[in-house]
């Protein structure tokens, strides 16, 4: 066994410092009887050694160090290498193994030690050269594959993953070529399908002749899926051109007409390919990027290597959506457009009974008992997304009574309907019910009474949204009043538009910005802290009081604010449980970035206030108090209304203390495979204490993962009369519209042209960069943090009075909500220019 070359059949896994990433893997493949063709490898000492002979060391070092030229570095590098000789023991050994395979054609390829690795396949940054002959060319090709340790693209790419140039080497793979005949294809195996994460899915591309151009991506390639032991996708591409050997290299020639849309593999070869993709699979415990040729109906393997970055498996992404219930009508608005996503199947099971308890009670006082009944209102999921259901003869027994109704909602007092009511009694009564389990230690509490807990505080929040329902339409009523009396008994030419008498006011989302600018102030003012925001104990060089202080100040902040949730599936952790967004956005401010809120708020204020005094000063007394009362009501119903959304979720964080516990439970007794999988259990299963297996709760992972692709209707059945008459009541706007321009409803004036950032949740936050058009299917108040760096706002759902319309007034950038299509149509980075008067988003480029 030599020093310098190692047969494939004497390396396995372990020596990567040895023989590189590729080699490893090639004689971990060799040794596990897999078919393999022949070859050997020339060790990373033995390109250290030609370094040591030539003594171009020192040099490449220098060239190579990070943030250079790499384009001019490499040129000069291997340029070193031209012409140098490679020590006489090492060519020697190179020639006798090559003699020993017979001298055939070979291939000859870079084997870098940082290269197929778990976290970073390295693929493509070394040089290949195919169907070399003879042992001149073969020790020219060996010398160039070092060099090509040092190209541009290996330089740049190292840097980006923090590799120094000292800690490298380069063996170099020399494997007999698959001889060149009429049925030769080749192609790459992904032994989890690339495009969606599933494990149970074979990925195939396949192309006639060689397979350098397939890796490259020169040429078509037919793609396959195998699922079960079956082919479950085939797309045959018009392949044009193939790879085929020469006398001396390669070259790519026309594929011949009768088959360029002949299948290359037909479902004989590729089931047979399929099993020893998973068989590599098996064997290394991890999926794989495999390349694979076919010779005289053999298939062989010629390299495979982990696959890197792949994503959380994706299940089927809905295409129809079957109603649960007959004779009804399915709405997604109000409460739901706190639910972008599809919904966990706990919360699932507990908010369908809760909301209909919540919502029958409120239908019962509006329009008295005898009017609803049992089955009449409904709150289930179709794929996973959350409708309201109405039956229908129900739903014609409302509207009958709604005259007499409305007003009760509306205007009623001494309950707990509209503003008064809010404030005086479905806050202090929501907040009283927190308080019952808030003080008990969920350690101390019984399976039963934490899972009960949860419930009653389910209840607690959703019977207060019935009453946060009466808030909405009186802010709406209250701004749309005062915008048509001004528009239509007051506005001149030249006056500002009636929005802007309603901003400068103090909300939830307001003083939680305050609160973090405020904070990140002192932060910066405190030498040494803000390096060390992220860190959960204080470090040594910290003055321990400063720690003390950070700490209070920020669990200040969380026990204020830190309840507000992204999404109301309580699945989603809020910034109580994952602050991490919220220290983004206070790095944010650190960075000098966003602007004084304050000072933004004052603007604001003085602004608001001098149209006011301009304004009355010329109405007479008539128009000046009706003036007066209805700009009064429409400032007073709007911040309310901010408030009375942002504590929707003021019990959520108790009731994921208790379920999580219920999860730690579990998990210790064996019944769950970790504690955060305790919401991707039914009801049911929780209660009784069912066991789940790990498989069970990846299914419905990835099950949930494919509905959050789709794009869920905002009614069922869609119905063209009842669609065309409820458009504008419905949060999201026409789903199927096509072309350039996405329209929606101008909520804040004003044009910016910007690159759009489009955001799924919370996880994808810090991915915003400052100047962007935010773009989301909704914005709940705790979304408001990326408001500073906005430049536009976009949004599936939402309208002139949601959270995204106020706050954006607020921060005076543009708005265009309820698209319906924004996040399906647009994508990150893409120029978009955002019109908020016209309410239009079209492509800048």
């Amino acid at each position: 066994m030599s020093e310098y070359l190692r047969r494939f059949d004497e390396l396995g896994s372990g020596d990567v410092g040895l023989a590189g990433g590729k080699a490893a893997n090639l004689g971990e493949l060799t040794r596990a009887g897999l078919p393999v063709p022949p070859g050997f490898v020339l060790t990373t000492p033995a390109y250290d050694r030609f370094v040591e002979a030539t003594g171009i060391g020192p040099e490449i070092l220098e060239l190579s160090r990070p943030g250079g030229d790499y384009d001019r570095a490499s040129e000069r590098i291997r340029a070193l290498f031209t012409g140098r000789e490679i020590p006489a023991e090492i060519a020697a050994q190179a020639v006798a193994a090559y003699r020993e395979l017979g001298e055939p054609p070979v291939a000859v390829r870079s084997s870098a030690t940082a290269e197929d690795l778990k976290d970073a396949s390295f693929a493509g940054q070394q040089d290949t050269y195919l169907n070399v002959r003879g042992s001149d060319a073969l020790l020219t090709a060996v010398r160039d594959c070092w060099a090509s340790l040092w190209t541009a693209r290996a330089l740049a790419y190292r840097e980006r993953r923090h590799i120094a140039p000292d800690e490298v080497s380069l063996a170099v793979v020399v494997q007999e070529m698959v001889p060149f005949e009429p049925d030769t294809a080749a192609g790459v195996m992904f032994t989890a399908n690339p495009a969606n994460g599933r494990r149970d899915q074979i990925a195939v591309s396949a192309a006639w002749g060689l397979g350098e151009a397939v890796v490259s991506g020169a040429v078509s390639t037919d793609d396959l899926v195998i699922e079960s032991g079956r082919v479950r996708e085939r797309n045959t591409a018009d392949k044009q051109v193939m790879t085929v050997t020469t006398e001396r290299g390669t070259e790519e020639v026309p594929v011949d007409d009768r088959r360029r849309r002949e299948p290359v593999l037909d479902d004989r070869d590729a089931l047979r390919l399929a099993a020893l993709g998973a068989r590599i699979a098996g064997h290394y415990g991890a999926p794989q990027d495999i390349e694979w040729v076919r010779s005289h109906g053999e298939l062989l393997i010629v390299q495979s290597r982990p696959v890197t970055a792949l994503p959380e498996p994706v299940g089927e992404v809905p295409t129809t959506w079957p109603e649960p219930y007959p004779k009804g009508y399915y709405f997604r608005a109000s409460i739901v457009e706190q639910m972008p996503d599809p919904l966990s199947p706990l919360f699932a099971d507990m908010i369908d009974g809760s909301v209909t308890r919540s919502l029958g009670a409120l239908m019962n006082r509006a329009f008295g008992r005898a009017v609803m009944r049992e089955g009449d209102i409904r709150f289930p999921t179709i794929n996973g997304y959350a409708f309201y259901y109405y039956r229908r003869a129900a739903m014609w027994r409302m509207l009958l009574r709604s005259p007499a109704a409305m007003p009760k909602i509306l205007f009623r007092r001494n309950d707990d309907f509209g503003v008064s009511g809010w404030r005086g009694q479905a806050h202090p009564r929501y907040v009283e019910a927190l308080r019952a389990w808030a003080g008990r230690p969920v350690g101390q509490l019984s399976d039963r009474e934490l899972l009960d807990g949860a419930g009653q505080l389910l209840d607690a929040g959703t019977t207060y949204y019935t009453a946060v329902q009466s808030v909405i339409p009186q802010a709406a009523l209250s701004e749309m009043y005062f915008q048509a009396f001004y528009n239509r008994l007051v506005r001149r030419k030249g006056d500002p538009p009636a929005v802007e008498f309603l901003v400068g006011y103090d909300s939830q989302p307001i003083r939680a910005e305050k609160s973090l600018y405020d904070l990140a102030k002192w932060v910066g003012a405190q030498p040494g802290l803000a390096d060390q925001l992220n860190s959960s104990e204080r470090p040594p060089e910290l003055d321990p009081e400063v720690w003390r202080e950070w700490r209070e100040r920020f669990d200040r902040h969380l026990a204020e604010f830190g309840h507000v949730a992204y999404n109301l599936d309580f699945a989603a952790p809020v910034p109580a449980d994952e602050p991490g967004t919220l220290l983004d956005a206070l790095r944010f401010h650190l960075g000098g970035q966003g602007g004084d809120p304050h000072e933004r708020q004052r603007r604001s204020a003085d602004r608001r206030e001098a149209h006011t005094r301009a304004v009355r000063s010329r109405l007479g007394p008539v128009r000046r108090a009706l003036f007066d009362r209805l700009l009064r009501r429409a400032q007073d119903t709007g911040p309310a209304r901010e408030d009375a959304l942002a504590d929707i979720s003021l019990a959520w964080p108790a009731i994921r203390r208790m379920l999580l516990e219920l999860g730690r439970r579990h998990a210790g007794s064996g019944i769950l495979p970790a504690a955060e999988d305790v919401f991707w259990l039914r009801h049911r299963e929780l209660a009784s204490h069912e066991k789940v297996p790990a498989e069970v709760i990846a299914e419905r992972r990835m099950t949930w993962r494919g509905q959050r692709r789709a794009n869920p209707p905002q009614m069922l059945p869609e119905i063209g009369w009842m669609k065309r008459a409820l458009a504008r009541a419905m949060p999201a706007g026409d789903q199927s519209q096509t072309g350039d321009v996405i329209t929606g409803v101008g909520a804040s004036a004003g044009e910016v042209t910007a690159p759009a950032r489009v955001l799924g949740g919370p996880e994808e936050f810090g991915q915003m960069r400052p100047g962007e058009v935010l773009v989301a299917r909704m914005t709940t108040p705790a979304w408001t943090s990326l408001f500073a760096m906005a430049s536009a706002v976009v949004t599936d759902v939402g309208g002139p009075l949601s959270h995204s319309s106020i706050v954006a007034r607020e921060y005076g950038i543009p708005a265009v909500l309820g698209t319906g299509v924004a996040t399906q149509r647009l994508a990150s980075g893409q120029r978009i220019h955002v019109d908020g008067d016209a309410g239009k988003v079209t492509p800048a480029d």
